[in-house]
């Protein structure tokens, strides 16, 4: 899939789940349960044990079903690593120039992390497609509304602090997508098995993420 295929995707999905599995058994669950609660952007973090063997397994597993892409990327080497296991995005946390330039080297669909102005402009000049803004959480949809006043034309995704209850706030700011972590996929439904009710609360957030932005209704 195209760089620009994997953009309209994530345009046209409006959410990315962040999984930070306890394992990679568990990981590969938490997936198969999101996927059956209808969520089709998987983003596995490298703080996943075994997060690369994960990806090339769920690649494997699920293919062109879902998109699915690698996180929390804090070293430049990783970018090859990720799109060698079927990673066809990457995210990062930060805005490191030498790391960013690696991730946009791979010529896969690329999302910084940044939280002021000055490094959101940054993350965008160093060729990130898509600004991750955060942490969410510290800042609320009301920050992005601030940041598209001077940055209208940057992509921006918010993560952390993304929930089913203040979603539609985070569309109307401008967002293009949300990642969701906990909010959307409680790994400690996970470790108690309790995979149908992942599949309920992915439901729910798709339904509300899809009500939520007026061209997908």
């Amino acid at each position: 899939m195209s760089k620009q295929a994997v953009l309209e995707q994530v345009n046209s999905l409006g959410l990315l789940a962040v999984l930070r599995g306890p394992s990679p058994e568990l990981t590969v669950k938490m997936v198969e349960a999101l996927v059956a609660g209808g969520v089709k952007g998987i983003e596995i973090t490298y703080s996943t044990p075994n997060a690369e063997e994960v990806v090339a397994t769920l690649a494997r597993r699920f293919g062109g079903e879902i998109l699915l892409g690698m996180g929390t990327l804090t070293r430049p080497e990783q970018a090859e690593a990720a799109q060698a296991a079927g990673a066809s995005f990457l995210v990062s946390p930060v805005c490191e120039p030498d790391l960013v330039r690696a991730m946009v080297a791979t010529g896969l669909a690329v999302m910084a992390g940044a939280l002021t102005p000055t490094e959101v402009l940054r993350a965008y000049q160093l060729g990130s497609d898509v600004v991750k803004v955060f942490p969410g959480s510290l800042t609320g949809p009301s920050y992005i509304k601030a940041l598209k006043g001077p940055f209208p034309y940057i992509p921006m995704m918010p993560t952390g602090g993304v929930s089913a209850t203040n979603v539609k706030d985070w569309f109307a700011a401008g967002v293009v997508a949300v990642g969701a972590g906990s909010e959307l996929c409680p790994p400690q439904l996970a470790r108690e098995g309790r995979f149908d009710e992942i599949s309920s609360v992915a439901a729910n957030f798709v339904r509300v993420v899809n009500e939520s932005r007026p061209q997908q209704k």
